[in-house]
């Protein structure tokens, strides 16, 4: 395998903020914070590397997350259990390629698109099972570099939602 030179980095939130953040929203996704956390650190990291969109060059993209969008699935478990009609807009967002496909979309972006549900996530870091299939994908010719997004929703109250996101290449 190839070792991974990092380009770009992000993550939210952003420790030198001083004061908690809100995700800005993201127009299509409703009910839940995950494709805004997703779209801003991903947003983050590759105008970190970028500037502005677009992004040359073939980028994959790559979601590590091992709760997923949680607030998406209550909310679709609560309209089914009151028998109420399902907004049509949750089916779309509950698949988590959704978000990266707008993702790619906005920054024009040609690689492919895998997410991925590892069985631990470390908190504020990318799970090794993320970054070795960033390897593969990288090793295979499928992408000159990968955006790689790891992101979890808070648990509790006193948490808050994190994701980091880190832009690699081959070495």
């Amino acid at each position: 395998m190839t070792a991974l030179r990092i380009l770009a980095e992000a993550v939210w939130p952003d420790p030198e903020a001083g004061t908690p953040e809100q995700l800005p929203p993201l127009p299509g996704f409703s009910a839940s914070s995950f494709n805004p956390l997703v779209a801003e650190t991903a947003d983050r990291c590759l105008r970190a590397r970028h500037g502005a969109a677009p992004a040359p060059g073939r980028t994959a993209l790559l979601l590590a997350s091992t709760g997923g969008d949680r607030a998406t699935a209550r909310a679709i478990d609560e309209a089914a259990a009151s028998e109420r009609r399902m907004p049509p807009l949750l089916f779309f967002q509950s698949n988590p390629n959704a978000v990266l496909g707008h993702i790619a979309a906005r920054w024009g972006l040609t690689g492919p698109v895998v997410a991925i549900s590892p069985e631990e996530s470390p908190p504020g870091r990318v799970p090794q099972d993320a970054l070795d299939l960033a390897e593969l994908l990288l090793a295979d010719g499928d992408a000159e570099q990968v955006l790689v997004i790891a992101a979890e929703q808070a648990d509790g109250p006193r948490e808050s939602d994190r994701a980091v996101a880190l832009l690699v290449t081959g070495v």
